[in-house]
């Protein structure tokens, strides 16, 4: 977790307001430029418009293709051959609630200087009195390997699926969330699937290396190789090296190494973190900005009063936060919701849904045999306390309701840990606040 000192929170006010300074009764935009068609974009479109706002909205997006859900693409790699569109998914259909949409006229670069922040495109500048970014993210490629296809966009999925199939060799770099599931997916299908690991577990990153272990096994049971602890020196469009000098033969491989944000055309517009995320307080303004500059989705890192700092890329933040930041960029007062960070991933034949903020200081407490084939939970809790930062289930979906439960309080739940690892008893008995 960051050590960094948060600010103090800014006033909740738009930018402009009835007396045209700084304080008096806040107004709404006369029009908010939104910068990204993904989900988080759509949700913020539909959100602002669910309020009541008449003002003019224009989307900026890059791909040139409709919003559409991007978890199907690694779930559903093989068998959904179409993009699952959010006009189905949420409801929200960008086009019909912006006045203007443009998928495939991408930001080039920002300015903010006066009352009105300006895009630059290709085709000239777009300016507003309120901005919001939502970039989202891109796949991370290391240097050296530009042979490596990745999987974050429509048009990746349909090389990918291209490249693999029954009898077809596949190495996967990585065995994070996206590595897995593919990994999974392929195989199922009759692919030969090497996954290869630099960390000595899978999910390390997002779990640690406790629980990261236990998803191990599921691997050979799938039909996969893993090696881990394993340092790629080479990628090759045919090949794979490694450090010991095994060499991996593939037909295909993927990089799935994680994901940075995109926000490179953002230059030194705003303040942006080493990896390029944008720090935002609780209603989605980007601190170090003016208020009417808002992010929401991948390329933030928000402020939580449950977790601290949320990092970016959880597909329920994309879905929940534009409420928060539709409302409070039009001036609503009353209570600000705290979405906590939410996971599902299905896996190497298992169901998994994470709630909360794992800690790499957190002590574990397991509930269920990870042995069995029952389910099982895995609970994190700060040092010596009953606080409960994090809570995974696998197969376990009495658990997930229970999960959701608890980390929609104003703070981390409390547990007895000795109720908790009770398989036996529902979830929410172990509550003690």
């Amino acid at each position: 977790m960051t050590s960094w000192t948060p600010a103090a929170p800014e006033p909740r006010s738009t930018a402009r307001t009835a007396d045209g300074g700084s304080g008096g009764p806040a107004v709404p935009p006369r029009d908010v430029l939104v910068v990204g068609a993904g989900l988080a974009a759509t949700q913020t479109v539909a959100a602002l418009r669910e309020r009541g706002y008449d003002g003019r909205v224009v989307v900026l997006g890059r791909e040139g293709v409709a919003p559409y859900d991007r978890p199907p693409l690694s779930k559903h790699l093989l068998d959904r051959t179409a993009p699952t569109w959010l006009t189905d998914e949420v409801g929200a259909d960008l086009t019909a609630l912006a006045d203007e949409v443009h998928l495939a006229r991408p930001a080039r670069a920002l300015r903010v200087t006066g009352d009105r922040p300006a895009v630059a495109t290709d085709d000239g500048e777009v300016e507003a009195d309120a901005l919001v970014v939502a970039t989202g993210a891109h796949a991370a490629v290391p240097a050296g390997w530009q042979a490596a296809l990745t999987l974050h966009t429509w048009a990746d999925a349909q090389v990918l699926r291209a490249a693999v199939g029954a009898g077809r060799r596949l190495v996967v770099v990585g065995a994070g969330w996206i590595g897995a599931e593919v990994a999974g997916v392929v195989a199922a299908a009759g692919g030969h699937v090497t996954v290869v690991e630099a960390a000595a577990t899978p999910l390390s990153a997002a779990l640690g290396a406790h629980v990261g272990a236990l998803t191990a096994p599921w691997y050979a049971a799938a039909g996969v190789r893993l090696l881990t602890g394993a340092q790629v020196v080479e990628v090759r469009p045919d090949r794979v090296r490694l450090a010991d000098g095994t060499e991996l033969p593939a037909d295909a491989v993927l990089a799935a190494v994680g994901a940075r944000p995109a926000t490179g055309w953002l230059g030194d517009a705003l303040p942006r973190e080493a990896d390029g995320a944008l720090r935002v307080d609780e209603t989605l303004a980007v601190i170090g900005a003016p208020r009417h500059v808002r992010a929401v989705g991948d390329v933030t890192v928000r402020r939580s009063a449950r977790h601290g700092w949320v990092p970016g890329g959880h597909w329920d933040g994309a879905l929940r936060t534009p409420a928060v930041l539709a409302a409070d960029l039009l001036g609503a007062d009353g209570p600000v919701d705290d979405p906590a960070p939410y996971v599902f991933s299905t896996q190497l034949g298992h169901e998994l849904a994470l709630f909360g903020l794992p800690d790499a200081g957190d002590d574990v407490e397991l509930r269920g045999d990870p042995a069995d084939g029952a389910g099982w939970s895995a609970l994190w809790f700060r040092p010596g306390t009953g606080t409960c930062s994090a809570v995974l289930t696998v197969d376990r979906p009495r658990d997930v309701g229970a999960a959701r439960r608890l980390f929609g309080a104003a703070s981390l739940p409390v547990l007895d840990r000795a109720t908790a690892r009770d398989a036996g008893r529902g979830l929410r008995e172990a509550a003690l606040v």
